[in-house]
């Protein structure tokens, strides 16, 4: 039986949804940035898709509940257990890594907090599908030599946000 989320009081046809992405460790200063993310994504209604573990993902999810806002973990295992504390719809894939691709193509722009190779695989995924990348102290792309510019930087979580919701494809 499928779950309708607009029985539960989503109505995830008319609710932006963003991706913020990032490594399941992290740094205070990480941590701090994504947790400003996630609140000021859920001050703005916008629906928090991460991989539902720790680290940066965590912090986003923190901080976005803070504020009451929905936040939706793709769990990479076989347990809904898995799932940070934060998370409030746990999407259980058993997938491993092979759910980057579901965490990136299921917003509508991506936000990348720092990552290792996890989350660069993240990006190639949204860039490669269209969906708008906004970097908050991430990976930087060069193709040939030549600096690409794929990746929209942003100098602080609450630019981030904006420029995400202002570049989300509808």
């Amino acid at each position: 039986m499928l779950l309708s989320l607009s029985m539960k009081g989503l109505d995830m046809g008319s609710e932006l949804l963003i991706s913020v992405i990032g490594s399941s460790e992290c740094s205070d200063e990480e941590a701090q940035f994504a947790e400003e993310v996630g609140r000021e994504l859920a001050r703005r209604g916008a629906i928090l898709v991460c991989g539902g573990l720790g680290g940066v993902m965590e912090a986003a999810c923190r901080g976005a509940a803070s504020q009451g806002g929905t936040t939706i973990g793709i769990l990479p295992g076989n347990s809904r257990k898995d799932a940070n504390r934060y998370v409030k719809i746990p999407i259980v894939t058993g997938m491993g890594y092979t759910r980057n691709a579901i965490v990136a193509k299921s917003g509508q722009a991506v936000i990348a907090i720092n990552g290792s190779y996890g989350t660069l695989s993240e990006i190639a995924y949204a860039l490669q599908s269209g969906v708008p990348v906004i970097g908050l102290d991430t990976w930087s792309l060069s193709r040939s030599g030549e600096e690409d510019s794929s990746i929209i930087v942003a100098q602080s979580p609450a630019e981030a946000v904006e420029k995400a919701l202002a570049l989300a494809k509808v």
